[in-house]
């Protein structure tokens, strides 16, 4: 088998590395595979291919924030994309995020039509179906199920700044992205793939791969991590994690989760919040301990173990990893009910809340903190027993399973 792998990135956030992860997958069973970036660096030990430049993503970019006319610029990258493609002339394809500033969708998908290979296209989000937005559970908007028009959410990636192309996109997606012969989409979450069945998508056959992640790396630590930062064993300590952060991740609830139990219960919890940029540092409440992005895994996987409860306030996410690394880690988790958040989460593992519900998160955190307190090991097994269904190595193989069938 000879694949063809293309996204934003590889190697680094979790879609790149699930690009890695089943292109190592393909490899060992002894296939080939050609993995197509549109930024970031080459990753060791794979064969790569750079799709465009910096300046013209940057352009892409620029134009993007001025006309909403996000995938039809870098005409030229992708012609040559497509040339690179001929030439290695592969199996299979595997698209994840085609968005990211750097391929003139219309262009790959007259293509990919015309060439009459067989597709995996993963979605990651809600770009591909809507007129413009990646979340539209942010905002509660269902226009894409029947045409966008006049987006709440023109200012959020792809942002656009002047311009709203929300109806022109909507029709030029689905002229692009409908009417290949041989595509199969696989989502991350149920709750993405029934929007896709409602979606201008609805006619292509839909599976669901869970996001893995590497357990090998994520479980149960022992470290000093508490006592450094001065945290008492008696003390709650309620970890969030977002990159980056931003509204939709729930960053200002954080804010307001904080004063709501310092005024409850005074000196019982305490908030970390890692992956802040500076200007968030200071926009959030001194009682918060506030850390800025880690590279390091270990780091991390720390912090979910130090950490006595994860929540995760995001408000649309498609099937968010953090939950999993968290669980993975014998944390439990409290999540706002958005998108696919709650699916990981069973009621061994945590609770599930209503959007903007502070007074549920309290409740939830009062007693996931009660069970812990008297039962902790069967809640940390049964943690980590949940994370054994979200291992990469099997998500891997059932990718390969899916290349090999079609």
């Amino acid at each position: 088998m000879r694949a063809a792998i293309i996204n934003t990135v590889i190697g680094t956030g979790s879609v790149g590395r699930i690009a890695c992860g089943t292109a190592d997958e393909i490899i060992n069973n002894g296939g080939e595979a050609l993995l197509f970036r549109g930024r970031g660096e080459a990753v060791k030990g794979y064969d790569n291919y750079r799709i465009g430049s910096d300046p013209d993503m940057f352009f892409h970019g620029m134009m993007t924030r001025i006309t909403d006319r996000h995938g039809l610029y870098s005409k030229n990258a992708t012609l040559r994309l497509i040339k690179k493609l001929e030439e290695y002339d592969p199996d299979v394809i595997q698209l994840h995020n085609i968005h990211g500033y750097y391929v003139n969708y219309p262009l790959l998908f007259e293509w990919l039509k015309s060439s009459n290979k067989p597709v995996v296209w993963t979605l990651h989000d809600c770009w591909s179906f809507t007129g413009h937005c990646a979340h539209f559970d942010y905002c509660g908007c269902d226009k894409w199920e029947r045409e966008c028009f006049d987006c709440p959410e023109k200012s959020e990636y792809p942002a656009s700044f002047i311009k709203d192309s929300s109806k022109s996109n909507y029709a030029r997606k689905k002229e692009s992205f409908t009417g290949v012969k041989n595509l199969r989409l696989v989502t991350p979450s149920n709750w993405l793939k029934e929007a896709v069945e409602r979606s201008f998508l609805s006619d292509y056959p839909v599976s669901v791969i869970n996001t893995g992640i590497d357990r090998e790396q994520f479980k149960p630590l022992e470290s000093d991590i508490r006592k450094t930062h001065g945290i008492g064993d008696d003390t709650t300590l309620i970890l969030g994690v977002a990159n980056p952060w931003r509204e939709r991740k729930g960053l200002y609830d954080f804010g307001e989760l904080y004063g709501v139990l310092e005024k409850t219960h005074p000196g019982r919890f305490k908030i970390v919040l890692a992956g802040l940029k500076p200007s968030h540092m200071e926009e959030l409440p001194e009682g918060i301990i506030k850390l800025a992005h880690t590279e390091s895994v270990e780091e991390l996987a720390m912090w979910y173990s130090a950490a006595d409860i994860y929540v995760n306030l995001t408000y649309g996410d498609t099937f968010p990893t953090t939950n999993l690394e968290a669980i993975a880690c014998g944390t439990p988790v409290i999540t706002y009910n958005a998108g696919g958040s709650p699916e990981s989460i069973t009621e061994k593992t945590g609770r599930v809340v209503e959007k903007g519900d502070l007074e549920g998160v309290v409740k939830a955190a009062e007693e996931l903190t009660l069970e812990l307190s008297t039962d902790r090991e069967n809640v940390t097994r049964a943690c980590v027993e949940r994370s054994k269904d979200y291992d990469k190595r099997d998500k891997y193989k059932v990718y390969y399973e899916l290349y090999k069938e079609i």
